[in-house]
């Protein structure tokens, strides 16, 4: 059960989790809190770790509490093993709890991104009629932000996968962008109808013929749509989507870091950049991973936010912003109406056949 929304926000943080420690989490989180004063936090971890942090932080602890948790999960740890070790004692675990117990609106976590979404699914529980869940990035694009999904929460998948994904990226960008119909498209090889693995054009078929109850079916995408922003929503299964944003987060500091050196190559191009100051900041921003910092686990009955775990500061603050979004949009209560909207294309999905075994 989701918490009920108030004027003020909880979220409930594992701050174990990441790569830099708890202190990039309370840092992020007194950013955050600037930004939006109606937040309040439930912190998780070693109470002798986090206390110190907090206190030294007045404004934030007047807003925040500490729930004590012995055991933490390690980055390398497998799913099966944090699930062990870590279920009902762990600040990962006790974090998705608060949300499942209704003391906390959202959950957020860099950690461990496997366990993460083993516990998530364990403790919260797929909504009725998704398979699985996935997991969201908030793309930049040359128009706007987007959606795609999944990017790294499944490894293949069949078309009802595929179909889950579209109604809930759907459900997403009702709840983010405030759009009544957006645009879903497939990513694939190739747009024509032919092309692609047999899952993606059943999949097409079934949202060609639901498209216009609730969102409207593009077609297929390809890879250079992403950056074009082509479609409101772009989903495929996880290995082709982590790929994908891992390509554009390494990309982006590629440019930037070709950006850098240009601009201290010589003395006219440092005084070129001074004149230009304004628009290379702006720039700047657009190139920056940190922005779009954080994932949405979507399909649970609650809402988990995945932040990358060598995150800054700064990061943290973007995932918490985004934490922040997703609960006061109530997403959850917009992908549990889409479900109900979408229940002819979900049995569509169930009774795709199966493929026909080819002679020997």
């Amino acid at each position: 059960m989701q918490a009920q929304m108030t004027d003020s926000i909880r979220i409930s943080v594992d701050a174990m989790g990441g790569d830099r420690g708890p202190t990039i989490v309370f840092d992020g989180a007194v950013l955050a809190l600037a930004e939006r004063r109606n937040t309040s936090f439930i912190f998780h971890g070693r109470q002798e770790v986090l206390e110190p942090l907090l206190d030294a932080r007045p404004g934030l602890k007047a807003v925040s509490s500490i729930r004590h948790a012995e055991i933490s999960i390690e980055m390398d740890d497998k799913p099966s093993q944090a699930l062990r070790k870590g279920r009902g004692v762990s600040s990962m675990w006790n974090a998705i709890q608060a949300v499942k117990d209704g003391e906390a609106d959202v959950c957020i976590s860099g950690g461990n991104t496997g366990a993460l979404m083993a516990m998530s699914t364990f403790c919260l529980r797929p909504i009725e009629g998704i398979s699985r869940p996935g997991i969201a990035a908030i793309w930049p694009t040359l128009r706007g932000d987007i959606i795609v999904l999944d990017v790294g929460a499944t490894v293949g998948g069949d078309a009802k996968q595929l179909v889950d994904f579209s109604i809930l990226g759907a459900a997403l960008a009702r709840a983010l962008f405030d759009q009544d119909a957006p645009l879903v498209g497939l990513l694939n090889v190739g747009t024509e109808e032919l092309k692609g693995l047999d899952t993606i054009k059943d999949a097409g078929r079934i949202l060609s013929q639901a498209s216009g109850a609730g969102f409207i079916y593009h077609g297929f995408v390809e890879g250079d749509d992403l950056g074009k922003g082509t479609v409101d929503v772009v989903v495929t299964e996880g290995f082709a989507g982590n790929i994908a944003l891992k390509t554009a987060e390494g990309t982006a500091r590629q440019v930037g870091t070709y950006l850098r050196n240009a601009l201290k190559a010589n003395f006219m191009s440092r005084v070129g950049a001074l004149f230009a100051n304004q628009a290379l900041s702006a720039m700047k921003r657009k190139l920056d991973p940190r922005v779009i910092n954080g994932g949405v686990f979507l399909g649970l009955n609650g809402v988990v936010i995945k932040s990358h775990g060598g995150t800054d500061a700064f990061g943290f603050k973007s995932a918490l912003g985004l934490a922040y979004e997703m609960a006061r949009s109530r997403l959850t209560d917009k992908i549990a109406e889409g479900m109900r909207r979408f229940p002819p294309m979900a049995a569509a999905a169930t009774a795709i056949p199966e493929p026909e075994a080819k002679p020997a």
